[in-house]
Formats: C-alpha cells, sequence, structure tokens
C-alpha cells in the first residue's frame, strides 16, 4: 500500500501502526512529531493510530541546539 511520507509517495509494506512505522524509519526512540491527514497524533496513540493507504503523514524530528 502507498502513503503519502513528508510529501513522497512511499510504499509501506502492510498497513502498521504510527509506532510501527517509526521503527521501521529507525526513529522509534527519536523525539518526533506526526501528523496523518493534518492531525497530530499524540505520543500515547502512537501504537494505537493504524495508517489507512492513501494517508498524508508528515513527520518532523526535533533537533536539539543553541
Amino acid at each position: 500500500m502507498d502513503i503519502q511520507l513528508n510529501g513522497k509517495s512511499t510504499p509501506i509494506s502492510q498497513p502498521c501502526s504510527v509506532a510501527e512505522l517509526l521503527a521501521e524509519l529507525g526513529l522509534a526512540n527519536k523525539r518526533v512529531a506526526v501528523e496523518i491527514n493534518g492531525e497530530i497524533v499524540p505520543r500515547s496513540q502512537q501504537t494505537e493510530r493504524m495508517i489507512a493507504p492513501n494517508d498524508n503523514v508528515e513527520i518532523v524530528v526535533a533537533v536539539g541546539g543553541g
């Protein structure tokens, strides 16, 4: 199935949760913000929130600095 990930069409192997997608992308332990179809997904809901075909997923990684 395909999703839009940060503006690019991206195939994923199967329906998965936000947490599973983050793990697949190597972002599981990073500080990230996730938005699906314009709605922020709180960290507390990332294991429950499933990604559907054609969802528009935006992932922003927090970067520290001074």
